[in-house]
C-alpha cells in the first residue's frame, strides 16, 4: 500500500456513508468528485475540485464529515478541504469514478470499465436480470426492447446497464448513455436557447439508448412527451433502447400512459436485495479484484451483518480493511467486528429540510415575505430571492422540478430548471450572492452546539 492509497480507501468507504447521509443532489454537486489525499497529525485532506466546493464543504458539511471520519479512524480527526487539480482521474470515491474508456462517437458518455458482465456477481436476487441484460448485449435491438430494470438503490441496476453499454462500444455501435435528470436539463436548455433540432439528432440517431432512473419522467409532461417520441423513433428501427427505475413502470405516477405501455411492450424485470449467499460472492470478488487480504471468516461476518444492498457491502469492506491498516494490525474477526460496529450506531438524520423551512429562511434574508415568492413580482430583487429559493430547495431536498415550481406560485419545471442552472453559475462568480446562499443554508443547518441554544 503505498502512502496516498490508504487515504483514498478510507475517503472510500466515508463516501458511501455520506451518501446516505445527506440528499442526493447535495451528494452529486458537493461531494462525489472529491477524492482522499492525505492523512497524518489527525488531520484528513479531501481533495476538491474548486476552491468554491471547499469553501461549502468547510463551512455546511465539516461536522457531518468529521463524524463520518470519526467513525473510520481510531482517534478524532480534522479536516481539511484543498483544491486538487488531478481529482478527476484519482481512483477514490464510492466505487464509480474510475479512469472511465474513452468516449467513442464524438460527444458519447463515459463508461466505467470495471461495469461489465464478467464483474457482475449473479445470484438469485439478479439472475433473470442479468440473463436478459446479456441477451440484450448480444443481440441488440431484436431480442427483448425495450429492456426496463428496477430495483432499489445500490443492487447493480447501473452495472448491468453500462455492461450492456460497454459490450455495445466494443462491437463500434452508437451507444449513448443517460440519466433521465440528465436528459430532462438538456432537453429545458435546447428549448431555452433553440437548439431542440441538435438535441433530437443527438438522441435518435444513436444505435442504442441506455437511460438511468427513468422515474425522474414522473410529472414532466413536456419531457415525457419528448422522450415518448424519441422512444418510437429508435424502436421503429430496431435500435436498442433500455431503462432503469427504481420501481416498475405502472408504478411511476404521472408517467404518461403511453410511455408507460411502451415501457411495458418489452422485459420488465426487477433486482431484489442480496441473499446471503450472493453478499459473500460479491465481498469475494471485490477482495479478490482489489487485491484485499481477507479471510473467509471476516467476509462471512460482513455478508451476516451488512444486509442493505451492494454499495452498503462494499463501504463495509473498505472500511475494515481501512481500519486494520491505519492501526497497523493484523485484520481478524474481532478487528472487524469492531470497525463494524458504528455503522448502525450514527446520530438519527436531521429532520430533512422542508420547501416551506427554505422560503421562511430566503424571505428573511431578502426582507420579503412569503407571498412575495409566490406572487408575479419581476423585481429585482423579488426575482433573485424566488430564483435562490428554488436553487436551494432543489439542492438541500429531493423534491421534483414540478413540486418545486408548484410551491412557488405555479412555475413551470423549465422556469425552475432555469432559475437553478443560473443561481448555480453565478454563485461562482458573485462572492456577494454566495455568502448570502451560505447563510441561509447555515440557518438551515445549524452546527450542533447552535442546535442546543
Amino acid at each position: 500500500m503505498t502512502e496516498l492509497e490508504a487515504p483514498q480507501q478510507i475517503w472510500q468507504a466515508a463516501l458511501g456513508e455520506l451518501e446516505i447521509q445527506v440528499s442526493k443532489p447535495n451528494y452529486r454537486t458537493w461531494l462525489a468528485k472529491t477524492i482522499g489525499l492525505s492523512y497524518q497529525n489527525k488531520e484528513f485532506v479531501v481533495g476538491v475540485p474548486n476552491t468554491f466546493v471547499a469553501e461549502y464543504l468547510d463551512k455546511n458539511q465539516r461536522s457531518l464529515i468529521e463524524k463520518v471520519l470519526a467513525g473510520l479512524l481510531p482517534d478524532d480527526v480534522q479536516v481539511l478541504f484543498q483544491v486538487n487539480s488531478f481529482h478527476q482521474s484519482s481512483p477514490a470515491g464510492n466505487g464509480r469514478r474510475e479512469q472511465p474508456v474513452p468516449a467513442q462517437q464524438g460527444r458519447l458518455p463515459l463508461f466505467n470499465p470495471k461495469y461489465t458482465f464478467d464483474s457482475f456477481v449473479v445470484g438469485n436476487c439478479n439472475q433473470f436480470a442479468h440473463a436478459v441484460a446479456l441477451g440484450v448485449a448480444q443481440n441488440p435491438g431484436h431480442t427483448y426492447n425495450p429492456l426496463f430494470i428496477y430495483g432499489g438503490a445500490g443492487l447493480g441496476k447501473t452495472h448491468l446497464l453500462q455492461a450492456i453499454g460497454n459490450m455495445a462500444l466494443s462491437n463500434n455501435m452508437n451507444v449513448l448513455y443517460v440519466n433521465a435528470e440528465q436528459y430532462t436539463n438538456e432537453l429545458m436548455t435546447a428549448i431555452r436557447e433553440g437548439t431542440t433540432e441538435a438535441f433530437r439528432n443527438r438522441y435518435r440517431s444513436v444505435d442504442m439508448l441506455l437511460v438511468d432512473d427513468v422515474q425522474f419522467f414522473s410529472g414532466k409532461k413536456q419531457t415525457g412527451e419528448n422522450f415518448f417520441h424519441t422512444f418510437n423513433e429508435l424502436h421503429n428501427a430496431d435500435h436498442q433502447i433500455a431503462i432503469t427505475s427504481d420501481r416498475p413502470p405502472k408504478a411511476i405516477t404521472l408517467l404518461p400512459e403511453r410511455l408507460q405501455s411502451r415501457f411495458e411492450g418489452g422485459v420488465v424485470t426487477d433486482i431484489q436485495a442480496p441473499d446471503y449467499e450472493t453478499r459473500l460472492a460479491i465481498l469475494q470478488a471485490k477482495a479478490k479484484q482489489e487485491a484485499m487480504n481477507v479471510t473467509e471468516d471476516i467476509l462471512e461476518l460482513i455478508a451476516l451483518q451488512v444486509k442493505q444492498n451492494i454499495r452498503a457491502l462494499e463501504g463495509s469492506l473498505n472500511r475494515v480493511v481501512a481500519y486494520a491498516r491505519l492501526i497497523r494490525t493484523m485484520l481478524t474477526p474481532d478487528l472487524a467486528a469492531r470497525a463494524l460496529k458504528d455503522i448502525a450506531n450514527y446520530e438519527p438524520k436531521a429532520a430533512p429540510v422542508s420547501p416551506a423551512l427554505i422560503m421562511e429562511a430566503v424571505v428573511n434574508s431578502f426582507q420579503l415575505t412569503p407571498a412575495d415568492l409566490k406572487s408575479r413580482k419581476r423585481d429585482a430583487a423579488t426575482a433573485l430571492a424566488r430564483q435562490v429559493a428554488m436553487y436551494l430547495i432543489r439542492q438541500e431536498t429531493d423534491c421534483s422540478l414540478d413540486q418545486i415550481g408548484e410551491d412557488l406560485g405555479g412555475r413551470s419545471p423549465a422556469t425552475v430548471s432555469h432559475a437553478y442552472q443560473k443561481i448555480a453559475n453565478d454563485i461562482n462568480n458573485s462572492p456577494s450572492l454566495r455568502r448570502k446562499i451560505f447563510e441561509i443554508q447555515q440557518s438551515l443547518n445549524p452546527a450542533p452546539n447552535e442546535k442546543q441554544l
